[in-house]
Order: structure tokens, then sequence, then C-alpha cells
């Protein structure tokens, strides 16, 4: 398990200590975690969390009168991270800045997710995008398969099939030997974006 590197300052806090206050419920909580994380798509998201809500594996932080969960997976990914609060004749703005939650940090023990992701934007996608396509990853089922979901150019292409075989689950299951296999949500009768 890394460490914890995240940065939360005094202003922010206060901040987040306000907005906690608000919410009328005893014990509630911040939560920061990584959606997509290693991924061009990542986004770093802190949300309320009441009691119950935090997961087993959740890193905790007290700060002075705030607790914060960190998402147990999202850890590596919030190395470095740092969330401020700046006031202005606005209001003020929160800044989330994580300058690690799209870098791809995988290693053996990583979920299998992330590693999906990691071998999907770093070896599949790049050969998809010269078509404008590209696939992501929806969900891993209990029995090991990837399911996922094709998009721009690849929506609709008669080929799909055979790039989905052949090509990506192929890649996967070199790189994720535990992978049973790959599955295809996307509606491929909407044509509107193929490229043929």
């Amino acid at each position: 398990m890394s460490e914890l590197n995240v940065t939360i300052t005094e202003s922010a806090q206060e901040y987040l200590k306000e907005l906690l206050a608000k919410q009328d419920c005893e014990g509630i909580a911040i939560r920061m975690f990584v959606s997509n994380p290693g991924t061009p798509s990542a986004e770093t998201c802190i949300a309320y969390c009441r009691p119950g809500e935090e997961e087993a594996e959740d890193v905790v932080m007290e700060m002075n009168g705030l607790k914060a969960y960190f998402e147990g997976r999202s850890v590596p990914y919030l190395d470095d991270a740092r969330v401020d609060y700046s006031s202005d004749k606005m209001g003020g703005q929160l800044t989330i800045r994580a300058p690690n939650s799209r870098m791809p940090k995988i290693t053996d023990d990583s979920p299998i997710e992330d590693r999906i992701n990691y071998v999907l934007f770093n070896e599949v996608n790049p050969g998809l995008a010269a078509h404008g396509g590209q696939v992501s990853l929806v969900e891993v089922t209990e029995d090991k398969f990837a399911v996922l979901k094709f998009g721009g150019g690849c929506q609709g292409c008669g080929m799909v099939d055979m790039t989905l075989k052949e090509g990506v689950e192929k890649t996967l299951k070199e790189k994720i030997p535990e992978l049973a296999g790959v599955k295809d949500i996307t509606d491929h009768t909407d044509k509107s974006q193929a490229y043929y």
C-alpha cells in the first residue's frame, strides 16, 4: 500500500468544514477519489461521505475538525495532490491539483480494472485512434470478462468483431493472463459515426 501524500491547505479545510456543517448530518466527512485513474480521462473528485459510506480499504486522515477518506485504489494516483481554496469577489474557488491522476501506476498487484485500462489506453487506443475510434472498460464481470464499449469511429463499424477478437482481446489476454475474455456492449446498429 503506497503512502498517502495529499495536501489540503488550511483555507480548503475551513471551506470544506463549512460545507459539511451545512449538511446537517452528524459525523459527515469528505471522500476523495479518482475516477478512471491512470487514463487521460481521469478526474479527481471530492464527495460528501456520510457515516457508513466509507469503504474498508479507504485511508483516513483527520485534520483539525475535518475527517477525510481517500479511496484505497486512488491513493497512488493522488500522490502529490493538493486541494486549495482561494476566496475572491465571486465567493471563491476550490481547486484540486492531482498531477499523477492520469499517470499509469501499474504493478502486478494493481486491480485488474487498472491493468486493463492501462493496456487499453497505452496499446489499444493509439491504434484505434487512426480510425477516430476508441474503446473503454465498462466493468469486469465476476467470471473475469472485460465488458468494453467502443466509441467514435468504431461504433457501427462492420469490422468491430474482428478488431475485438483479433486485436483487443488478444492484446489484453497476453498482458493480463487471468482475464477470461472480452465482451462488447456497444450498439453497432448506430452507424452515424462509423468509419468504413
